[in-house]
């Protein structure tokens, strides 16, 4: 199977490539020029199967250059040992129809870690496959969540180092704390004054630097991302729809749902649907930055708005990047109108897509969004009701869903994507309780497993003592030359 670019479809290279690459020279998302299909026989097959061997089978249908050795180390080496009683994506039932897919199980409690935990994997294998010696640069915008999965994943990993830049302003303090405790010889953590999309704007600016790119070649090091626009961070994700349809008795029809920021969650539900898995429709949850809401609603993508901080700050984000492979799939790979949104989108923050893409998004998706005194009232009642604890980005999800089900009456069976550990977002889940809030971040865990009787995962326990080693905050514009000062080049 080869892979091509959303920005020129003539390119082809090896899944090795387009994963040790990262991001296209032209700019462009690499993803695979046709999706191979899964048929019901296959999925009996993996009932039994434990999810190394599922991630095994999914990321053999795609990633054709790997020999089954190699996907073999890849898979185990990921996922043995990291996640919690070795399930890494295990479904919980909420009610008659709605199922919670937990994604927090693994090292930083995150749903990035089903991805992050993989991709070092993946990374040295293909560029071992290429033959190339040169150390390995990862650069990473994050959000809040992506940054703490890289670093983990990442750190000393040989013929790697890691640089993470996120918002100063824009993570929880948890997450601050994940980050800038970092162990590791190989990898840098920095905020940066400005927001997500500042921050990944930043990365992509750095990407696109030939001088910069030349710079690295004479020292022997090239750059790759760990970001979602990367396969090896998408391709994974894939692997955990199919598990939880298979977990949830094989349905004949189920929609998921998905708290979305970068679209690329809930784009691997996607690619899992055209696969061949029975999804009826995939539910885009947003926060009050709701600009896939109303893309889905209008097919006009409109950045030109105001920027909310929000108890999910994961999900704060005005450009989402993976948007761009939904958009080359839908219009036939028609990589010279990708170009044209993107211009559009660079030079005046917004595009309108053809009626045709516009009628094709409507069929697949649903989009909605949520305050965040709706979500902290979701989490309260889905407590209260269930038993349940969310994290407010779960709340946001569950939230989207029951307007959804109000809405429309679809009583499908569901599987809700549970994105983080509330442990990770302790000061507003506890809030969103009505608890009387304490102001040490770790009595607050104390007073949610209290509540809870959830246990406080370990990881974030051990933040307590660890030492702060990153405390540096730059301006957006100096990105470039900390990249340079890190990695000691002229």
């Amino acid at each position: 199977m080869k892979y091509t670019s959303t920005r020129n479809s003539k390119i082809k290279v090896s899944s090795a490539e387009a994963i040790s690459k990262g991001l296209s020279a032209d700019g462009g998302l690499f993803l695979p020029t046709e999706i191979p299909i899964v048929t019901k026989e296959e999925l009996n097959a993996l009932k039994n199967k434990t999810y190394i061997e599922r991630a095994k089978f999914v990321l053999g249908k795609f990633l054709t250059d790997f020999t089954e050795d190699e996907l073999d180390y890849c898979c185990k080496g990921a996922y043995t040992g990291s996640f919690d009683n070795e399930l890494p994506a295990p479904v919980k039932k909420l009610n008659n129809t709605a199922y919670i897919l937990e994604l927090w199980h693994g090292p930083t409690c995150a749903f990035k870690d089903l991805a992050l935990q993989i991709l070092p994997y993946l990374l040295t294998t293909s560029v071992k496959k290429l033959g190339n010696k040169n150390e390995t640069v990862i650069l990473v915008a994050t959000s809040g969540d992506t940054g703490k999965a890289a670093l983990e994943g990442f750190k000393d990993v040989e013929g790697t180092s890691i640089m993470v830049f996120y918002p100063t302003d824009g993570v929880s303090k948890m997450q601050k704390l994940q980050m800038s405790t970092q162990e590791g010889k190989n990898v840098f953590v920095c905020a940066i004054k400005g927001n997500f999309d500042d921050a990944q704007t930043g990365v992509k600016k750095i990407f696109g630097n030939k001088e910069l790119e030349k710079l690295l070649e004479t020292n022997n090091k090239q750059f790759s991302s760990a970001n979602s626009i990367n396969w090896g961070r998408l391709v994974p994700q894939i692997v955990y729809y199919i598990s939880a349809f298979i977990d949830m008795g094989c349905p004949e029809k189920f929609n998921v749902v998905v708290p979305t920021g970068n679209f690329g969650n809930i784009l691997a539900a996607f690619y899992a649907k055209e696969m061949g898995l029975p999804i009826n429709k995939l539910i885009c949850a947003s926060n009050a930055n709701n600009v896939l809401t109303d893309f889905i609603n209008t097919g006009i993508y409109d950045k030109n708005r105001h920027f909310y901080t929000t108890s999910s700050p994961s999900m704060d984000i005005l450009i989402s990047s993976n948007l761009e492979r939904l958009l080359y799939l839908l219009s036939g790979y028609n990589d010279e109108l990708i170009k044209q949104w993107q211009t559009e989108l660079f030079n005046g923050g917004k595009y309108e897509v053809t009626k045709e893409v516009k009628d094709k998004i409507k069929k697949d998706f649903f989009g909605g969004y949520c305050n965040d005194e709706q979500t902290f009232k979701t989490i309260k009642e889905t407590f209260e009701k269930y038993g349940y604890l969310c994290d407010t980005h779960t709340a946001v999800a569950v939230n989207v869903y029951n307007g959804y089900v109000e809405k429309t009456g679809d009583e499908t069976p569901t599987v809700i994507a549970s994105t983080a550990s509330p442990y990770k977002f302790a000061p507003n889940v506890i809030k969103a309780l009505g608890i009387k809030e304490v102001d040490d971040d770790f009595k607050q865990l104390d007073v949610l497993c209290e509540k809870s009787k959830m246990p406080v995962p370990k990881s974030i326990l051990e933040l307590k003592n660890k030492e702060v080693r990153f405390k540096k905050v730059l301006e957006k514009d100096d990105m470039q030359k900390a990249v340079k000062d890190f990695l000691n080049i002229k």
